[in-house]
């Protein structure tokens, strides 16, 4: 079924509106998927609907022809159609990043896609775009259409996984505070691939570490100790979980930091991760079923819901849409009365861009931190009953971005951290009016995930990348 028709869609499962207007959003739910940009997932969204390079107005900002290759004959290259669940990917480390981004005269070419390392590569798979003829990505697009998209959000840090959780989960990849504030961050994933990762890695795995000069020189043990965003909401005591596929992978952003973990034999042992910690990704599903829902959530997919290239089995659309039909057809209701659709944000964003080209160029902080802030573009949806219907920002947008709104949201003063959330000055604040009648909710159109739930699907997490 194409987008266009699902748009069109009766109203289903509608909640009533709240008899009283919000000061804040009850619940902030944080999917974060893996591995793409939006020029690769999202440039079905220009099939009949207005599409710019660079926009400034109510455009998305997608590239569909002519995107640049240094190498290539003339210097631009058509993309080709693949599926979402190719059984293999680009590579995305901070080599990679410099590759696509060809640096010159203070600012990325966008031209070196080419040069990506991509094992096990059909010729010129970063140049390519998911295909939309079997629906498979219609959740995705559906989404899009019907709440908040953001133009220009760049993932922090220009590298892949582990260092993106990282600035998710505690708005930093550094290993100390202070080594945030001298522009000294975790640049890559576990040197030896290690499927252990943070502060239960065997012993001898290591982090490269990367500079304010943007060179990496020394690695360490995976194991940091900083404040987190969990920090400051246990201290402001408002309830949050991490959902994770399990401990130690590159994904679960909490096993990394030291006081959170606190190893013992190859285990956290910390009350704050034995409390907060969900390893089974659906059981956010299940907490909304029982009505308890936390006020902060992280939910990581499984590989096969992942949207991971080589990793998963293309049902990722799929399951974003079932998490947020649990929510928004919930009977749930909170304190004041609000139900669980009227008074929950759910952000989609991707971890990294995957190693697949994008067009807009990033820009990069002052020293020290531009040494590795910003890397490349990835996709934003903002999903809430306060969202205008195909609402388009065209503000700079980071993973500091989302971290900022939810101390915002809570009554955390912005920055508290004083990594990322301070250095980002958005917080994604005009994606959404609680002054605003609430919108009824209107199912996304999608397939079953029962075959998750019930956990037929394996728990692994996504790759070692």
């Amino acid at each position: 079924m194409k987008v266009l028709a699902l748009v069109l869609c009766v109203l289903a499962g509608a909640v009533p509106a709240s008899a009283t207007t919000l000061s804040r959003f009850d619940h902030i739910v944080i999917i974060v998927q893996e591995n793409r940009t939006p020029d690769n997932l999202f440039y079905a969204l220009c099939r009949g609907r207005p599409c710019s390079i660079h926009p400034t107005g109510n455009q998305y900002d997608i590239q569909t022809a002519n995107w640049l290759d240094k190498d290539a004959t003339g210097g631009v290259i058509t993309p080709a159609p693949l599926p979402l669940d190719i059984p293999y990917g680009p590579s995305h480390t901070h080599a990679d990043f410099l590759a696509m981004c060809d640096f010159a005269d203070g600012a990325c070419k966008m031209d070196g896609a080419g040069d990506v390392e991509c094992r096990k590569c059909t010729p010129n798979t970063t140049f390519t775009y998911v295909d939309d003829s079997k629906g498979t990505i219609d959740p995705y697009l559906f989404l899009a259409a019907n709440y908040g998209w953001a133009n220009y959000m760049f993932q922090t840090n220009q590298g892949p996984s582990f260092p993106a959780h990282q600035f998710l989960f505690g708005g930093t990849s550094a290993p100390s505070k202070g080594d945030d504030h001298k522009g000294t961050f975790a640049a890559e994933n576990a040197k030896n691939d290690a499927k252990m990762n943070g502060c239960i890695a065997p012993s001898g795995t290591t982090v490269a570490l990367i500079n304010a000069h943007g060179l990496e020189k020394k690695a360490t043990y995976p194991c940091y100790e900083h404040q987190t965003l969990g920090d400051l909401l246990d201290a402001a005591k408002i309830s949050w979980r991490y959902y994770t596929p399990g401990a130690g992978d590159l994904w679960s952003a909490p096993d990394a930091i030291q006081h959170i973990c606190v190893p013992s034999n190859g285990v956290c042992t910390g009350a704050i991760w034995r409390e907060h910690l969900a390893l089974n990704p659906p059981d956010v599903v299940a907490d909304v079923q029982k009505c308890q829902l936390p006020e902060v959530s992280w939910v990581i997919p499984s590989a096969l819901y992942s949207d991971h290239a080589g990793s998963n089995d293309g049902s990722g659309p799929n399951w974003v849409a079932g998490v947020i039909n649990a929510i928004g057809n919930s009977p749930c209701t909170n304190a004041d009365g609000s139900s669980y659709w009227n008074s929950t944000a759910v952000l989609v964003t991707w971890d990294d861009w995957g190693g697949f080209y994008d067009h807009e160029p990033p820009t990069f902080l002052p020293y020290p931190e531009g040494g590795y802030q910003y890397g490349f573009r990835v996709p934003l949806l903002f999903v809430s009953a306060y969202t205008p219907q195909g609402y388009i920002n065209n503000e700079p947008q980071d993973f500091g971005s989302i971290v900022r709104l939810v101390e915002f949201n809570f009554g955390i003063p912005m920055g508290e951290l004083t990594f990322a959330d301070a250095r980002s000055t958005r917080n994604l604040v005009k994606f959404y009016d609680l002054a605003a009648p609430p919108r009824p909710f209107q199912s996304v159109p999608a397939g079953s995930i029962e075959g998750i739930l019930s956990g037929r699907v394996p728990l692994e997490p996504p790759d070692d990348d």
